[in-house]
C-alpha cells in the first residue's frame, strides 16, 4: 500500500499522573525500575486537530502516485515490474524508518519528530513535482516511506496524550482514520485531479505540497507532551517475539501479512489492470479501487473492539479467502465491479487481522518486550507488503498480468486457509475489548 496502512496502539497515559492544569509526574516501571519519559497530560482539542491533520496529509502524500503509475510508465518508459519494485522500495523505507527511528519521539519529543516527518513529506512531494526520470521517483518514494514511518509512532502517541486520557479509544479512532483516511484520500485526490485538470503528473503534487506546508505552520500551536529529553541513540531495534504469544503472534502476522500483500498488489498494479485489461483510462477508477480497500481496512480495525480474538482472526481468514477468490474471478473475467468488491472484502479482513495482532501483543506481552514485539509485527507486515508486489511484477513479465493476479490470489487464499485450520485445532482467549 502507499503508506503505513496500520496505526500503532497509543501508549497508555495514566490520568492520575497529572491534574487538569497540566502538572507532571514521572512514572516508574514496576518491574524494571527504570524511569519512563514523563508526559504532560495536556487536553488540547486544537492541538489534537493539528496533529491529526499533519498525520493525514503525510499519509496522503504516500499514495498520490498510485493512480499515476501508468502515466509515469509512459512518461519515463519503464515496465510494470519497475512499478512494483518502486513500490517495494517505499515499503523498505517504512521498515527501516520504524526499526531505526521508532523511539525517536520518546527521546526528543513528539512535535519535533512530527515536524521532521512533514519536512520529509514536503521533500518527497517536491522531488515528485520536479521528477524527470525514474531515479527521482525512487528517491521520492524512499523519502515518503521514511516520513510515514516517523509520523505513525509520533502522531499516534501525541494524539493519545492530547485527547482526553480518560477516553483512549477516542484517540485510537482518530489515529486510525488519520492514517488510513490519508492513504485512501491520497489516491482519490490524485485520481480526480489527474482526470479533470491539466498537468496530471504535477498538479496533485502542488496541492499536497501546499497542504503539507500548511500543516508545518499549524504545528506551531501544538503543545509538546514529552517533558524529559534524552540523547538520541539511533540503532536498529531488535526483533523479538515472546514465547508466551508465539503461536498467536504467528497466526496474526501471517493473516495480516497476507492481507497486506493483497493490498500492496492492489495498490501497485490496479492502475495497470484497468488500463491494460479493461482499457479504462480514468485514473479516478484506479484510485477508487485503492480508496475502497483502505477505507475497508479502517473499519476492519474498529471491528476488533467487538470481536474476541478467535472470532476476529477466523473472520479475517474467511474474508481473505473470499476476497482472494473474488479477486481471481475479477482477473479471469476482467470485471471492474467484482474488483471493487474484492478490494472492500480484502481491506476489511486485513484491518481486522491487524487490529487483532496489535491487541494480542499489547494485552499478552510484558511491557519490557512490547515495543520489540510490535516492531517485529510491523516489520513482517511491511516485508509482506513489498516483496509479493515484486513477485507479481516478475510473474507479469513471464505469464501476463491476469494469470499473475490469479496465481497471487491463490497464494493469499492458501495462507489464510492454513491459519484458519490452525484456529480450528487451537484456542485463543483474548476477549473483545
Amino acid at each position: 500500500m502507499g503508506g503505513g496502512a496500520v496505526t500503532a496502539p497509543p501508549p497508555t497515559v495514566d490520568p492520575c499522573a497529572a491534574t487538569r492544569c497540566g502538572r507532571l509526574r514521572s512514572v516508574t516501571a514496576p518491574r524494571l525500575g527504570t524511569e519512563i519519559h514523563a508526559v504532560r497530560v495536556t487536553r488540547s482539542p486544537s492541538g489534537a486537530v493539528r496533529v491529526a491533520f499533519a498525520f493525514w496529509i503525510t499519509l496522503v502524500g504516500t499514495t498520490v502516485p498510485t493512480p499515476l503509475y501508468p502515466l509515469y510508465e509512459l512518461e519515463f518508459g519503464f515496465s510494470s515490474l519497475t512499478v512494483t519494485v518502486v513500490y517495494a522500495l517505499y515499503a523498505l523505507g517504512v521498515v527501516v524508518g520504524l526499526l531505526v527511528f521508532g523511539r525517536l519521539s520518546d527521546q526528543i519529543g513528539r512535535r519535533p519528530v512530527i515536524l521532521i516527518a512533514l519536512l520529509l513529506s514536503v521533500a518527497a512531494d517536491a522531488v515528485f513535482l520536479a521528477a524527470v526520470d525514474l531515479a527521482m521517483i525512487i528517491v521520492g518514494r524512499i523519502l515518503a516511506g521514511l516520513s510515514a514511518a516517523l509520523i505513525i509512532g509520533a502522531a499516534t502517541a501525541a494524539l493519545a496524550e492530547l485527547i482526553d486520557p480518560r477516553h483512549p479509544k477516542r484517540a485510537a479512532t482518530v489515529s486510525i482514520f488519520a492514517n488510513l483516511g490519508g492513504l485512501a484520500a491520497g489516491t482519490l485526490l490524485s485520481g480526480i485531479v489527474s482526470d479533470l485538470a491539466p498537468e496530471p503528473l504535477r498538479l496533485p503534487w502542488v496541492i499536497v505540497l501546499i497542504l503539507a506546508v500548511v500543516a508545518i505552520i499549524a504545528l506551531r500551536g501544538v503543545p509538546e507532551t514529552v517533558r524529559e529529553r534524552s540523547p538520541v541513540t539511533l540503532r536498529v531495534q531488535r526483533l523479538h517475539v515472546p514465547a508466551t504469544i508465539r503461536g498467536d503472534f504467528v497466526r496474526s502476522a501471517l493473516t495480516a501479512g497476507a492481507g497486506f500483500a493483497a493490498l500492496g498488489v492492489l495498490t501497485s498494479v490496479s492502475g495497470l489492470f484497468l488500463g491494460m485489461v479493461l482499457h479504462e483510462t480514468s485514473h479516478t477508477l484506479a484510485a477508487l479501487v485503492v480508496f475502497v480497500a483502505f477505507t475497508g481496512a479502517a473499519f476492519g480495525q474498529l471491528l476488533t473492539r467487538v470481536l474476541s480474538s478467535r472470532a476476529a482472526l477466523a473472520s479475517a481468514c474467511a474474508g481473505l479467502v473470499v476476497g482472494a477468490g473474488v479477486l481471481a474471478f475479477s482477473m479471469w473475467m476482467a470485471l471492474l465491479a467484482t474488483l471493487l468488491i474484492s478490494a472492500a472484502i480484502i481491506g476489511v479482513a486485513s484491518g481486522v487481522a491487524v487490529g487483532d495482532g496489535i491487541a494480542t501483543i499489547t494485552m499478552k506481552t510484558e511491557p519490557q518486550h512490547r515495543a520489540e514485539a510490535v516492531s517485529t509485527f510491523f516489520a513482517i507486515l511491511f516485508a509482506m507488503l513489498g516483496v509479493p508486489a515484486v513477485g507479481v511484477g516478475l510473474l507479469i513479465q513471464t505469464i501476463g498480468l491476469r494469470p499473475a493476479g490469479e496465481v497471487f490470489s491463490a497464494v493469499v487464499a492458501v495462507l489464510a486457509l492454513v491459519v484458519l485450520l490452525s484456529l480450528v485445532r487451537g484456542g485463543r482467549t483474548r476477549p473483545a475489548s
